[in-house]
């Protein structure tokens, strides 16, 4: 019996979807530039015409992925957190219980933070720019006026909290046994 147009449709739609989350899988694992269409496609099992019917090219699947992996409602929770009148230990164990409940839990999570580490890494100058490491920092700068973080720059030190969730983002997807950070281990980044 042949499919429907409906059919036919979400067929092609649940493709686009599949070769876009596994191929967050392999970016996040082997970089931009590490990676070849070719082996690609043999990584998701399908042939690599299959995805050229859908991207261009891998700059276009990649920029698509990027897209998907933006992390704009995780600075605006961020702001809306900052702003908030308590105090900035309070704050923070609020992002790193978030943090580690996500890791545990939402593999897509885990890319999408593997792979905006390796673009803020890849684009050498941008990384303090990040809306996570500024809205972190102003949380740090308020911690440090109460005497509850440490004391230092705290651009790098909001690079060393998310430095940690990125290493902790690629054991969830690349290692098979490992112990996932804690919220304290987190906090205890920032403590006083």
């Amino acid at each position: 019996m042949p499919k429907s147009q409906e059919q036919c449709k979400q067929m092609r739609e649940d493709m686009r979807n599949r070769i876009l989350k596994e191929s967050s899988l392999y970016f996040a694992k082997n970089g931009f530039g590490d990676t070849k269409i070719g082996d690609l496609a043999k990584s998701i099992g399908i042939g690599q015409g299959t995805i050229y019917l859908y991207f261009e090219s891998k700059e276009e699947l990649f920029e698509q992925i990027r897209k998907s992996a933006d992390n704009e409602e995780e600075i605006k929770k961020l702001k809306v957190l900052s702003k908030l009148p308590l105090p900035a230990m309070t704050k923070i164990n609020k992002i790193s219980e978030e943090v580690v409940k996500k890791l545990k839990s939402d593999q897509d999570y885990a890319v999408k933070i593997t792979l905006l580490s390796q673009l803020m890494l890849e684009n050498d100058g941008e990384m303090y720019s990040n809306g996570l490491y500024k809205e972190l920092a102003k949380i740090i700068r308020q911690g440090q006026k109460e005497g509850t973080v440490v004391k230092g720059d705290a651009l790098y030190l909001a690079d060393q909290y998310w430095g940690c969730v990125y290493l902790n983002a690629l054991k969830t997807l690349f290692v098979r046994e490992y112990k996932l950070v804690t919220k304290e281990t987190l906090n205890r980044l920032l403590e006083a």
